[in-house]
């Protein structure tokens, strides 16, 4: 029986990870078990890049991604399954931040979305696939 189900998404690009929230939302309703959903900002902060931006720059790109974030669940699941639902905006490498939050929750299973890799994914390896890689929970991937 689950307990939490982590749901990763990327709010960057509306409308591809919909049927994502949507096949999480029923795994966790069927376990009965808490929806959390995450989404992870870049973090610039540590690189040469940095210095193009604002130092307020992380913050409002932080708030703006929890504001999208929030519209995302309300939108898909509705406004009232939208209350429970834990949404989560993190910092740094994607494929790191969701296994740390599934650890930290302790999440029983990671629902992500596979897009369709570009040719630098096939040589570095996409998110999903460091998740399936790394995670010490299961991993459901949605095509």
């Amino acid at each position: 029986m689950s307990k939490s189900v982590l749901c990763a998404v990327d709010v960057s690009d509306p409308g591809v990870d919909e049927n994502v929230l949507q096949q999480a939302a029923r795994l966790a309703d069927l376990e009965d078990a808490q929806l959390d959903v995450i989404t992870v900002v870049p973090d610039f902060g540590m690189s040469v890049v940095s210095t193009f931006f604002e130092k307020s720059h992380h913050d409002r790109a932080v708030q703006e991604t929890s504001d999208r974030l929030h519209a995302m669940v309300a939108d898909v699941l509705g406004k009232d399954r939208a209350k429970v639902v834990r949404a989560i905006v993190s910092t740094g490498k994607a494929y790191e931040e969701i296994l740390k939050t599934a650890k930290v929750a302790g999440s029983d299973l990671i629902v992500i979305g596979a897009h369709t890799p570009d040719l630098a994914d096939y040589l570095l390896g996409p998110n999903a696939a460091r998740v399936v890689r790394h995670s010490k929970c299961s991993v459901h991937v949605v095509r």
